[in-house]
């Protein structure tokens, strides 16, 4: 990959996190998958735009995009390889013949000017190193008056999720992972923050407005905390502890996620997040 910025985020989505989220796809866009409607909606989708997925995984979202634009494109870029992989197998499976993946750093990619009309993410525009020149690139990538639209992780305790790992604290060093304005998953989770960088990027008309939907963990408590535990912070939680205390603690965060089993067993925790717009502006 040239132009590689983010190199622990790449070595990260290139190895066993990339792995399991190319493995555990359809998981992932069950809990994920409440917010593809109102990110859409807000990127404004025409008939004939092309769209840059940001941080797009195995590709749900360029796909989605790509069926909301039939005369036009969707190209996802995403750092992973493996996420890539099964995105490209995917739309092939699917028969979205208008659809691109790319392998790449949205940070440093060469990007044609004004290439795109629309760019949009689900959760993949946190863990820029320099969130400032990362959001400039792709404005820069967007024609005069394109649309920037993206969904990200509001304050950690309106996430449901980030209370299920935390009920493991006192048994294994669940620590403070939830630090915005540094790189990760919360690093967007203030909205003045968003707009601080997105107007140093270049981008005007800054929206973020508050959303939230229910995801979809597993079917059964055990079930689902053994697929959060399987997650990078679930994995880096689990190497730090001997086999018994392992043990407590998928006892103890099965017996929390009991709490949020539906009538019919699947586990759903609510997500909140910050739904993003932002425009390039048109230069008279």
């Amino acid at each position: 990959m040239p132009d590689i910025v983010n190199t622990e985020q790449a070595q990260a989505w290139n190895g066993p996190e990339g792995a399991h989220w190319a493995r555990n796809q359809d998981r992932w866009n069950a809990v994920n998958g409440g917010f593809n409607g109102p990110l859409l909606d807000a990127a404004r989708i025409a008939g004939d735009s092309r769209v840059l997925d940001l941080g797009c995984g195995s590709g749900q979202t360029t796909r989605l995009a790509a069926l909301r634009a039939p005369r036009g494109h969707a190209s996802g870029l995403d750092l992973s390889g493996p996420m890539l992989a099964g995105a490209r197998a995917r739309a092939e499976r699917e028969g979205v013949a208008n659809v691109s993946f790319l392998q790449g750093d949205a940070q440093a990619y060469g990007f044609e000017s004004g290439a795109f009309d629309t760019a949009i993410s689900r959760y993949g525009v946190m863990f820029y190193a320099d969130p400032v020149a990362a959001f400039g690139n792709v404005g820069r990538a967007l024609r005069p008056g394109g649309r920037l639209a993206f969904v990200c992780p509001a304050d950690a305790a309106l996430n449901e999720w980030v209370a299920a790992v935390a009920s493991l604290r006192g048994i294994v060093p669940a620590g403070d992972f939830a630090r915005p304005g540094l790189p990760g998953m919360f690093s967007l989770a203030a909205p003045n923050r968003i707009r601080e960088v997105l107007t140093a990027a270049g981008f005007t008309g800054v929206t973020a407005r508050q959303v939230a939907a229910y995801g979809e963990w597993g079917h059964g408590a055990a079930d689902a905390a053994e697929f959060v535990l399987g997650t990078g912070p679930g994995r880096h939680l689990m190497e730090q502890a001997a086999a018994p205390v392992r043990t407590r603690a998928r006892r103890a965060l099965t017996d929390h996620l009991r709490a949020h089993e539906a009538a019919d067993g699947t586990v759903r925790l609510l997500s909140t997040s910050w739904l993003v717009t932002a425009d390039r502006p048109v230069v008279p």
